[in-house]
């Protein structure tokens, strides 16, 4: 079992259940430290304090808010735990919402809520088989860490997920990277549109979903601890310019299909077709202009 990050209770309406929390994901990349690389020392932050130039313990080190230039005011662990607010003990539900009317970009890190004994057992199931049939989601407010936050909790088998969400103005306007303004044929369209049915898949399982960075990187590392040759390294595609989108496209599907073993004889998509009676009609405008000027001349 993770160990536990917060305990508290989810309160919705009249009905308490106790909870603590537990981190629901894991990090298994590989970790670096810092060496002097003359003689392989290990280097260290140490926390020197500013007024008496010394290195400070931990057990000395508190937090502080700067309210002006060099005033300062000192708050404790426990004035943060015992903050004037109900969501400072509590997960209080706010609503329920279908979980697609939720920008996926306000939902960030999970956690595993896990009921705190036998007298949470009952409520908890309550709540994880309401939220199951009803298709939704609940959306509340926990205050942790000095801050009060907007979380998102959904069901996962047989556990609550609690989701941490950003504030709607956490969230930077999409105008703020000036998307592209650019014209797109109906035949562009259905080739992307075959692109993505080609590539489709119902779940995350395969070999394309492996963190294949981690796996080479401990490659490297194992190399070097038996003094063997580093492993070579691939030679990276080098991207081409799209100079025919719908060639590109084509190119994509038949690269999709072959990757997954089907069969090359499929609908072809749509190809672009080339707008050459314009330039026939310009071509002729100009010959007819300099026709009417020779005539001219001759007269």
């Amino acid at each position: 079992m993770p160990r536990t990050i917060w305990s508290g209770a989810i309160s919705f309406g009249l009905v308490t259940v106790p909870i603590h929390v537990a981190s629901a994901t894991e990090n298994h990349s590989i970790q670096f430290h810092q060496y002097h690389l003359e003689d392989m020392g290990r280097v260290r932050v140490r926390k020197i304090c500013d007024l008496e130039d010394r290195e400070i313990p931990q057990s000395e080190i508190g937090k502080g808010y700067e309210y002006a230039k060099d005033q300062v005011v000192a708050i404790s662990d426990a004035e943060l735990q015992d903050l004037p607010l109900p969501t400072a003990k509590a997960i209080e539900i706010q609503a329920f919402v279908p979980l697609e009317s939720i920008d996926p970009i306000r939902i960030a890190e999970g956690y595993y809520l896990v009921p705190d004994g036998q007298v949470a057992a009952k409520p908890y199931k309550l709540l994880r088989q309401a939220l199951e049939r009803s298709s939704k989601v609940a959306i509340a407010k926990y205050a942790w860490s000095g801050r009060e936050r907007l979380g998102l909790l959904r069901v996962r088998e047989d556990a609550i997920v609690l989701h941490a969400m950003r504030w709607p103005d956490e969230v930077r306007d999409p105008a703020a990277v000036d998307p592209p303004n650019e014209n797109l044929s109906e035949e562009e369209i259905e080739g992307a549109l075959a692109l993505i049915d080609r590539m489709a898949q119902d779940d995350l399982e395969g070999p394309e979903f492996t963190d294949t960075y981690t796996d080479a990187l401990a490659k490297i590392i194992e190399a070097k601890r038996e003094e063997k040759p580093l492993p070579e390294a691939p030679e990276p595609e080098q991207p081409g310019r799209v100079l025919d989108l719908m060639a590109a496209l084509n190119e994509s599907v038949q690269q999709a299909k072959a990757s997954r073993g089907e069969d090359a004889d499929v609908h072809e998509l749509p190809k672009k077709t080339a707008k050459k009676q314009p330039a026939k009609k310009t071509a002729a405008k100009k010959t007819t202009k300099k026709t009417t000027a020779r005539r001219s001349r001759s007269a």
